[in-house]
């Protein structure tokens, strides 16, 4: 199931993302079918960048699955602009055992969310797709959250934006971010008054993820 069709071997990359990022057997079922649809879809839409296919396990699979280790507890989760599923798909493979857990993903496109609705009836999943804006999505959600997740998705400032909604009732939000980040936060600190906390990437020398707590808007003087 690690094969593309052009023959390109992942069992390599799959085995270095596994001893980062250890799942169970029943966990790995069901990211190898998440894998061999993202693999026959990426063929007709563009669901992750061409060049990293072949660090696909290391670059996509478990650069999501290190977030799980940062909130352990975390049942509900939101992933902001979901595009091909990540981290929202990995996320909840693991969950997928877990008494009343629930991803919910929000992708405006339509390829990609009817991408994401496939994956989620093959690999049964705890997940729901939300096809609309996530500005429409998070002002009208009721859910109570845990996370809000991000990942290639927009600067932080903007992130701030779109989850403060989400963050203000409970969540803490789970971005992960590059070299960039440094002035990200310069950028989202003109605007928002955060907690953030950096934790190295496990896939990335360049990475990193930020944890987000405690935002709230800078009042105007």
């Amino acid at each position: 199931m690690t094969k593309p069709q052009n023959g390109l071997d992942l069992s390599g990359d799959k085995a270095r993302a596994l001893a980062l990022t250890p799942v169970s057997r029943e966990t790995l079922r069901r990211l190898d079918i998440y894998v061999e649809l993202l693999l026959r879809w990426q063929q007709t839409t563009n669901l992750i960048s061409p060049s990293t296919i072949p660090q696909l396990w290391t670059r996509h699979i478990a650069d999501s699955l290190q977030l799980i280790a940062l909130a352990p507890d975390a049942k509900i989760w939101v992933d902001l602009g979901s595009g091909g599923g990540f981290p929202a798909i990995p996320v909840a493979c693991v969950l997928a055992g877990t008494q009343g857990a629930m991803v919910h993903l929000v992708e405006s496109n339509g390829k990609k969310a009817a991408f994401l609705r496939e994956v989620i009836r093959a690999t049964q999943v705890p997940a729901q797709v939300h096809a609309e804006r996530i500005e429409k999505y998070v002002a009208s959600t009721v859910n109570s959250v845990d996370v809000v997740s991000a990942r290639a998705l927009a600067p932080l400032k903007t992130l701030c934006d779109q989850a403060f909604p989400l963050i203000e009732r409970g969540a803490i939000g789970l971005f992960l971010k590059g070299l960039d980040v440094e002035s990200e936060l310069t950028e989202a600190s003109k605007y928002w008054k955060l907690e953030a906390e950096r934790v190295p990437s496990k896939t990335s020398p360049d990475g990193c993820v930020v944890i987000v707590r405690n935002l709230k808007p800078h009042t105007a003087t």
